[in-house]
């Protein structure tokens, strides 16, 4: 018996419907739909998680897919995450980022709602969020204090100089978004690439 027929057998047998192994498994419905569909192979962590969620032998499991050693001994390499839907969480939370385009100053709360709704496990990818949204916070930081320092340019210039000519706020503003437009696609393009985010050890 392939492993999506397992699979499916086990998840009628229990009266589930996919959102609900979704639900209990912590992973999405369309990897459960994927995996049903026998559209590719699951990483093991997946695995794993659906095996618990359906009351599994995971060995069992993965011993009558006929998979390869990393799955049937899992303890002889690290156990890997589903990356094609890590990759679509990562893009989806690199591209809430943009928001700043509408809300600059609190526009960081959007990815961290992502981060925390997510039923992200994998370390690693937790930690390249993490690390996005911090960027996303410093950024604001920085531009406030930007801003505030031409605000102290100017009156400073204008009190004690007599400056008729003054910085333009706009200017620092524009800069701030197009160098955070850059921060944002050079994430996405990371992701693109995610070797550059896990590197997998045996």
């Amino acid at each position: 018996m392939e492993l999506y027929q397992k699979i499916v057998n086990a998840r009628k047998q229990k009266g589930l419907t996919q959102e609900q192994l979704a639900d209990l498994s912590k992973v999405t419905v369309r990897t459960i739909q994927r995996i049903e569909n026998g559209a590719g192979t699951p990483r093991a962590y997946t695995l794993k998680m659906i095996a618990t969620a359906l009351e599994l032998n995971f060995e069992e499991l993965v011993a009558t897919a006929g998979a390869d050693d990393s799955l049937t001994h899992p303890g002889n390499k690290r156990i890997l995450p589903d990356y094609g839907e890590s990759k679509h969480f990562l893009r989806v939370l690199c591209l809430s980022c943009f928001s700043y385009l509408v809300v600059p100053f609190i526009h960081f709360l959007i990815p961290n709602h992502l981060l925390k709704k997510s039923n992200e496990t994998d370390p690693a990818i937790i930690a390249f969020a993490k690390k996005t949204i911090r960027i996303q916070l410093y950024w604001k930081i920085s531009l406030w204090l930007l801003m505030f320092g031409t605000l102290a340019y100017n009156l400073i210039m204008a009190a004690y100089f007599q400056k008729s000519y003054l910085l333009n706020y706009l200017v620092p503003f524009f800069i701030m978004y197009f160098l955070n437009a850059i921060i944002i696609s050079t994430s996405l393009v990371r992701i693109r690439k995610m070797d550059s985010i896990v590197k997998p050890s045996c």
